[in-house]
């Protein structure tokens, strides 16, 4: 089925390896669809880039597989149709689109069925549209953040390091519910900071500050800022979840 295939122009390296990858699919696999996405064939790979390919087949089962090929990290991920639906509404309510943003950024090595096209129509659709926010969850993203932070301050004083540790992770939460707050997906992390730049500068500026800074004491003042910016707020805070049904299991 080779034959059928379409592969993206890519450095040598990058090339081979995806051309055993694929091999590698056909071997194992009755795929009536091939995608490959990421850095490298986007042509923007960093030094540990790793190939994504995704196969989509008819069978119900999923499996994800982690090879190398000629030296190349790949890391395969094969579903049926309806998996990968699954996928997209949960890239949706958890607002980060990470299988969308491969499955419609991606190149179509192998297509033998319109659910291939169908898949990168929707996927592309999610991405033009906002996270499926509820008030709970953004509450309780803004809540995670404020306590993280809340805990850094709690063990400052005995432990500056730890303390450093805490607040690294809960500027972290705070910048993906910058984006949130906003009605945005949040980038994958490699990119927080430059989607962050054109999304509002002197915040992405500040968190720039935070990393960079080698003081801790100035660290955790910057930290304490950037909750003031977007949390208003920098520890507990009262709220309540809405009520949930929880039945009883059967006898």
């Amino acid at each position: 089925m080779e034959y059928l295939c379409n592969f993206p122009k890519l450095p040598d390296k990058y090339d081979r390896a995806l051309h055993e990858a694929v091999s590698f699919v056909l071997e194992r696999f009755k795929p009536v669809g091939i995608i490959a996405a990421g850095t490298v064939v986007r042509g923007t790979p960093d030094a540990n880039s790793d190939l994504d390919v995704w196969v989509i087949h008819m069978e119900p089962v999923r499996q994800r597989l982690q090879r190398f090929f000629v030296g190349v990290p790949a890391e395969i991920f094969v579903n049926p149709p309806w998996v990968i639906q699954k996928y997209f509404v949960q890239d949706q309510r958890e607002a980060r689109p990470i299988s969308a943003h491969m499955m419609a950024t991606g190149i179509v090595v192998l297509a033998t069925d319109p659910v291939v096209e169908h898949l990168r129509q929707t996927a592309i659709s999610l991405l033009r549209s906002s996270p499926t926010l509820t008030p709970e969850t953004l509450t309780q993203a803004r809540y995670a953040a404020a306590t993280k932070l809340e805990d850094a301050a709690d063990i400052v004083e005995r432990n500056p390091a730890a303390a450093v540790m805490l607040a690294s992770e809960a500027v972290r939460q705070m910048l993906h519910f910058a984006f949130l707050k906003a009605g945005r997906f949040i980038p994958r992390d490699k990119d927080v900071l430059d989607t962050l730049m054109t999304m509002d500068p002197d915040l992405a500026t500040k968190a720039r500050l935070f990393f960079d800074s080698v003081d801790w004491k100035r660290r955790i003042h910057l930290a304490n800022e950037l909750a003031d910016h977007i949390l208003e707020v920098r520890g507990f805070f009262e709220w309540n979840s809405e009520l949930e049904e929880m039945p009883q299991p059967a006898a």
